[in-house]
């Protein structure tokens, strides 16, 4: 029994991995950009929800409300006041210049809240849990897979299905073409990198519920997205959340083996899964 609820463990932490790296895999398939970033940025929505839930005295759930447009208004100024320029053959810039992003951001947060970790108080939710087949399932973990699923799912439909996924698409598959078809390519980069991080101020309010966090800690959330998106395969959005189950379900058995090996079984998975398939679980297939 303890085998199995590491495992169901396991998996529904892979639906927070899976927040994390969607707003990745969002970007890496629309402007094949790698945002170093990333990891700060779901800090950075963190300490929003944590300023908001302070400031109004309400539940950190309902900070998404403000969190999510902020960090969708902040991802689309990034875009286009600056990623933009920094797009082309190249992929060295926008590394480059993200990598500096992320340092500017820590020192940022550190400077505005300080090293000490911080955390948000959801209250009941953070121990409310159901029994099921004598596995104790918390309420919080369940509704954060649950999200995952929802928000995955939405985002493919979105992709597939309306005007702005057929942009996303176009300008993906070729940009010159998608410019003389009348798309604007800064603004729909714009829109993607404003999804991007709507998603990734999702993740980073229920960091700052599931955890205690510091302004240093967006490099291993990076990590963790970084290997979801690989394992699963760059730009598949499912194969996204598939890899955040795998590399949940491989920290939660490590941890069951011994608690010190949480992180480095993940990260063993990691190494295993990409040897066997360099491309991932499900290489990203266009239709």
């Amino acid at each position: 029994m303890d085998w199995l609820n590491a495992i169901v463990q396991g998996t529904l932490l892979g639906g927070l991995y899976a927040l994390f790296a969607a707003g990745l895999s969002l970007i890496f398939g629309v402007m094949r950009l790698v945002n170093i970033a990333h990891g700060d940025l779901i800090v950075l929505a963190a300490y929003l929800g944590l300023t908001v839930t302070s400031a109004l005295g309400i539940h950190p759930l309902a900070s998404l409300l403000l969190v999510v447009p902020a960090m969708a208004l902040i991802g689309y100024g990034l875009q286009r006041g600056i990623l933009n320029r920094t797009l082309g053959g190249d992929l060295l810039p926008p590394l480059l210049v993200t990598f500096g992003l992320s340092v500017i951001l820590q020192n940022g947060l550190l400077e505005i809240y300080s090293a000490d970790p911080q955390k948000m108080n959801a209250g009941l939710l953070e121990t409310a849990s159901v029994l099921v087949g004598g596995i104790s399932l918390g309420i919080l973990p369940l509704a954060m897979f649950a999200i995952a699923v929802a928000v995955i799912a939405g985002l493919q439909w979105m992709f597939y299905h309306t005007a702005l996924g057929r942009a996303f698409r176009a300008t993906s598959d070729n940009q010159a073409i998608a410019q003389l078809m009348g798309l604007n390519r800064a603004h729909v980069f714009g829109l993607a990198m404003a999804l991007s991080l709507a998603v990734t101020g999702i993740a980073g309010v229920f960091l700052g519920i599931r955890t205690s966090f510091d302004p240093s800690m967006g490099g291993a959330r990076l990590i963790f997205g970084f290997e979801a998106v690989i394992i699963g395969g760059l730009g598949n959005l499912w194969g996204t959340l598939a890899g955040g189950v795998v590399l949940g379900i491989a920290q939660a058995i490590g941890a069951q083996i011994n608690p010190g090996w949480q992180l480095l079984a993940g990260h063993i998975a990691f190494l295993v899964l990409l040897a066997v398939r360099p491309k991932g679980l499900f290489p990203r297939m266009d239709g």
